[in-house]
């Protein structure tokens, strides 16, 4: 029996990198999934049918449905209806994802409020408006869930250049920790995954450039950036029975690079 069948996750930001891998996964362990995507419909359909095809060697034998849903995960609005639909298509909405994520660099002085409003309004507000719709589902249906915050190493090591990117994390992690307390004893789970450097699109500048590449890595205890599937693998973990007694924690996936890697030789007394 695969591990998540016949559950219904939501993933948002799910048309490449993480969001894909995962989306793919659940798949395969017998979940329906809801494939969000921001504004391009190809996108979406595309990424269903990727999901399918990775899930399914017979398609019409599969059991499994791939649902592309549109959301800007900046917009409330957005959000609400993104999850009537999943749960008027499905009938129920047992896991959702957080994992739609922006990221901009620039000096700390120099940061618009604009420019800060538009990070925190995906990475942090919106991962918690989609949070609260699905829980007033499961309260108002008094049905137990699951939710999977996508975070990162920044939500512990600090990132130069990246101020409105780290503060989305370390307020990640506290929307899970408290989450995961208020709700615990109506059977809801909120956990998150912390991904180290992993080779996806959004990391595109030093994954295309090889000595870019190269000096990431050297940081890593591990010597290697992580994968897609390899944060996708976690997911599943979490978000299966396997881990029914596991709440408010962050899983570092990261090659050990947040063990304070400049230690790893000894350098003081």
């Amino acid at each position: 029996m695969k591990r998540l069948d016949g559950k219904t996750a939501l993933v948002t930001g799910a048309t490449s990198g993480i969001g894909q891998a995962i989306a793919i996964r659940l798949a395969q362990e017998g979940c329906n999934v809801a494939i969000n995507y921001r504004k391009d419909p190809e996108r979406g359909d595309e990424t269903s049918e990727l999901v399918m095809q990775k899930a399914c060697e017979d398609v019409n034998a599969c059991g499994v449905r791939a649902l592309p849903v549109q959301g800007d995960i900046s917009q409330e609005f957005d959000i609400v209806d993104m999850v009537n639909e999943v749960v008027s298509t499905f009938g129920h909405l047992d896991i959702l994802i957080n994992n739609a994520g922006i990221q901009s660099e620039k000096p700390s002085h120099e940061l618009t409020a604009e420019d800060l409003d538009q990070v925190l309004n995906v990475n942090l507000r919106g991962s918690f408006l989609c949070a609260r719709e699905v829980i007033q589902h499961w309260v108002a249906h008094q049905r137990p869930g699951v939710i999977i915050n996508v975070s990162s190493v920044h939500e512990l090591i600090p990132r130069p250049r990246y101020v409105s990117y780290s503060m989305s994390k370390f307020g990640m992690q506290g929307m899970t920790k408290t989450l995961a307390l208020e709700y615990a004893s109506r059977g809801i789970r909120v956990n998150a995954i912390a991904p180290g450097a992993t080779i996806t699109p959004i990391n595109d500048a030093w994954t295309e450039d090889p000595e870019k590449q190269a000096e990431v890595e050297s940081h890593i205890p591990m010597g290697r950036a992580g994968t897609s599937d390899e944060m996708a693998a976690a997911v599943v973990f979490l978000a299966s029975d396997e881990a029914a007694y596991i709440t408010g924690q962050t899983l570092f996936i990261d090659g050990g690079l947040s063990l304070y890697a400049d230690f790893q030789e000894p350098w003081s007394a």
